[in-house]
This record gives C-alpha cells, sequence and structure tokens, in this order.
C-alpha cells in the first residue's frame, strides 16, 4: 500500500433498532438517526481515541418485507448513490470518518426487474465502492446477485484503499462461506466489514452463536480485522424473527476486541484498530500465516459449479424459483 495510514484508530459497530419501513418515504428519518448516532460515537469516544470508521446493520435503511420484486421495486427500491448517501458523504466529510453504511434494497436502471441488497462505503472523498450481496439469504431473499446475471461486469467483491487501511464489506449471509471472504483478504483487506441482519436462533447467544464463532474464524483465517454491526430490531419490528444484537469489533487473531450485551436494541460498541501492529504482524510472520501458506493448485474441487448462474435471466426471481434452484445445486453434488 503506497499512500500514508493512520496507524492506530478507533471503529464503531452501530446496531440500530427501528420499525420495520412499508415504503421508502420512512428512510429519511433513519438516516436523520444514523447520522445522530456517527456524532455521538465520533464526539462522545473521543476523550479515548479517534472514531474513524463506523459500521451500519443490514436492512438499516429498509427489509425485503414483500415476497416479489415487484413490490419491493414498486414501495422500497432506491437508485444508489442517492440523497441519502450524499447525506452520508457530508457528514463524513465534515467529521474525517468513514461510514459503512446499512444496506439499502437498490433498483439499477441497467438491471431492469432486479433488487439488490446493497451497502456503501463512504468516506471523505466520496462513495468509494458499492457491494451487492453475492449470497442473499435463500429462499426467503428474492434480490439478485451479481453471480445471477449474465454479463455482470463490475466487481463483485470490491474493496477500497483509504488512509484507515484497505477496507472491504460483505453482508450476512455472505460470511458463511470463507471463499466469499477469502476474495476481500486475497485483495490486501486489513478490515473486513460485516453489515448483517442475523436472526435467533444463530446469533450471539448459546447454544449455537454461529455470530460470533464465524466473526472470530473469518478474522484469524485472513489475518484481518473484522467490523460487524449486526441487527438490533425485536420482533415486533422486523417480524417474523427476532434479532440478537451482539455487534463486535475482533483482531486479527480472533480475540474479541468488543461486543454490544447480547438481545435487541440500539447500541454502539468500539474498539481501537491498531493498523501498524497488523500490518508488522502480516509482515514478520512465518507460522498461522493462512494467506501465504494456502495450497491452492490443491484445490481440485473449489471451482466446480453448484448454485445455477443466471437466476435473473428469465425475469424476476421467485422464492419458488430459489428453491428450484437449491434443489438443482443439491442434485449437482451428489452427482460429484
Amino acid at each position: 500500500m503506497s499512500r500514508d495510514f493512520i496507524p492506530r484508530y478507533w471503529a464503531a459497530a452501530c446496531q440500530t433498532d427501528f420499525p420495520n419501513p412499508a415504503d421508502r418515504s420512512a428512510i429519511p428519518q433513519r438516516v436523520d438517526h444514523m447520522l445522530g448516532m456517527i456524532d455521538r460515537a465520533v464526539v462522545g469516544y473521543r476523550p479515548f481515541g479517534d472514531v474513524k470508521l463506523l459500521v451500519f446493520p443490514e436492512f438499516a435503511h429498509a427489509a425485503p418485507v414483500y415476497a416479489t420484486v415487484e413490490e419491493l421495486a414498486d414501495r422500497l427500491a432506491l437508485p444508489v448513490p442517492n440523497e441519502h448517501t450524499d447525506r452520508y458523504h457530508r457528514k463524513a466529510r465534515e467529521l474525517g470518518v468513514y461510514v459503512q453504511t446499512g444496506s439499502f434494497l437498490e433498483a439499477d436502471p441497467r438491471h431492469p426487474g432486479c433488487v439488490f441488497n446493497t451497502t456503501c462505503l463512504i468516506g471523505p472523498e466520496g462513495l468509494l465502492y458499492k457491494y451487492r450481496k453475492v449470497h442473499v439469504w435463500l429462499p426467503w431473499e428474492v434480490h439478485a446477485s451479481p453471480h445471477d446475471l449474465p454479463g455482470y461486469a463490475e466487481p463483485v467483491f470490491p474493496v477500497a484503499e483509504t488512509e484507515i487501511g484497505i477496507l472491504g464489506c460483505a453482508i450476512c449471509y455472505d460470511w458463511l462461506f470463507p471463499e466469499a471472504i477469502r476474495e476481500l483478504a486475497l485483495q490486501g483487506a486489513d478490515v473486513l466489514i460485516r453489515v448483517s441482519a442475523y436472526m435467533d436462533p444463530w446469533g450471539a447467544t448459546a447454544p449455537m452463536d454461529w455470530w460470533t464463532v464465524v466473526n472470530r474464524c473469518r478474522a484469524l483465517e485472513n489475518l484481518a480485522y473484522v467490523v460487524a454491526a449486526n441487527q438490533g430490531a425485536s420482533a415486533s419490528h422486523y417480524p417474523p424473527f427476532s434479532w440478537p444484537g451482539g455487534s463486535m469489533v475482533v483482531d486479527y487473531d480472533g480475540r474479541l476486541l468488543a461486543q454490544a450485551d447480547p438481545g435487541p436494541g440500539e447500541k454502539i460498541v468500539v474498539a481501537p484498530i491498531d493498523l501498524a501492529a497488523l500490518r508488522a504482524e502480516r509482515e514478520r510472520r512465518s507460522g498461522h500465516h493462512m494467506l501465504a501458506h494456502r495450497r491452492t493448485e490443491a484445490y481440485a474441487h473449489a471451482l466446480r459449479p453448484a448454485y445455477p448462474t443466471g437466476a435473473a435471466a428469465g425475469g424476476p426471481i421467485t422464492l419458488a424459483g430459489n428453491d428450484a434452484r437449491t434443489r438443482e445445486a443439491k442434485e449437482r453434488l451428489k452427482r460429484g
């Protein structure tokens, strides 16, 4: 990395608890509130460290509360960038911070009939990348994945080189696929950002606690920090699920640096990101350097097709289509 970087700063994982919006008219009020959370985190923690990265959860702007693409597009989807990302940019420029937005439901005229689940990294210089969820949560989500679109030409796993390190993000279910997060790490990501809406019983509570296990594992196997913001909505706000929160920051050895108490509710947790220490460890280590020790040529099955490509080629994605493609993928696994 050639540019100068800030060797040590703080990151804030900011979880939200909003009523479920029925249409896009409710989004400006959510943005108002999250801008206020940014102010509180930056100013409130200033005696302890400089908060430079703020991460918000999946569905912070809008959740996929309708069963069809047509309804989502009509009532909740927006182009990205938009007036709301402009507001985040103004705040990022005012405070000198980087904001990983909660996700939007995105409509893009270049991909008619599709809705994406999209989060943006926004810094003082503007919108740095737009990430569209690759592994949508099947069968319930009818968003399009970049994988679903023939000829998709944009970066699927973008990263951004910034003064607070190389940053890369993936959304919720993406994190259950080590290959997805490894795509970010292999592009040099120092900080892996998780924008998530993880529900019970897989959240930050026993006996499963996939949330903590996966966040810590992705950190240590990629020798990178993880900043993970989870949805903190109560069951009455985002039914039919309850949302356990537990937003956290994990260091590059899988150590839990900070975590919100499990349970719904709006919370902010902060922890230091020591970029200089991370870079020194990556340079020094000859043991437990999993990125360097990969035997890539030995992974003969890694690129075998699984879930069918081109799901959005024949029109809007449906729940029934999701189920059918999953059955097809399972048959492929049986055939070997």
